[in-house]
Parts: structure tokens; sequence; C-alpha cells
């Protein structure tokens, strides 16, 4: 089974979250609903079992408790993070987002 490349937003409120989901949007994946606090990131991650988690904003413990259940979520936020695999500004975010290792396509679940 295949499916797509699916994307979890998290920012500090809904604003800046709808924000980060415009610059995040892509023909090439497929976004969760998102969250703005680290107990909803959590709810979402175990729910909508993303493969990519871009979190913007203070979120103490969120990159740390998410690789701890999925060890090989992708992590993408705009600030040092243990676990993250990019940095990004919002105008970088889909270049992050999207591995630069492998063949693109559909992710077999």
């Amino acid at each position: 089974m295949c499916r797509a490349l699916k994307v979890l937003c998290v920012a500090e409120d809904p604003t800046a979250l709808a924000e980060l989901k415009r610059a995040t949007v892509s023909a090439e994946w497929e976004l969760a609903p998102g969250a703005t606090t680290e107990e909803e990131a959590i709810r979402q991650l175990h729910a909508e079992r993303p493969h990519v988690l871009v979190a913007f904003g203070s979120f103490p413990g969120l990159v740390e408790r998410a690789l701890e259940a999925y060890p090989f979520l992708r992590v993408v936020s705009d600030r040092e993070s243990p676990g993250a695999v990019a940095v990004a500004s919002l105008d970088q975010i889909r270049a992050a987002v999207k591995p630069s290792d492998g063949p693109g396509g559909p992710v077999l679940a």
C-alpha cells in the first residue's frame, strides 16, 4: 500500500499556524490538520502518523517526545533542536520538508 508523504505543522497560535501551513503546502504531500500546543501535536502524531513534523515556535520537549515515539520522523524547525534535520525560515520549508536523498514518490506504508 502506498500513501502520500504527510506533514504535521505546529505553531504557537492559530494565526502563526495558518501562515506556516501556507508556507508548507505542496502538491507533493498532504498536510495534517496542525496544532498549536505540544499536547495536541502529540495527539495528532499518533492519529495522523505524519512522516514530517514542522515545528515553528517554542515547544520544549516536543521534538524529543515525537522522536521517542517515531524515531524515523523527519523534523524541521525554525530553531536549533536536538533531532531536527533542518532549521528553516518560512521561505525554506518546502525544500527542508522534501528529503534530498533517494527517489521521490509515494511512501510505502
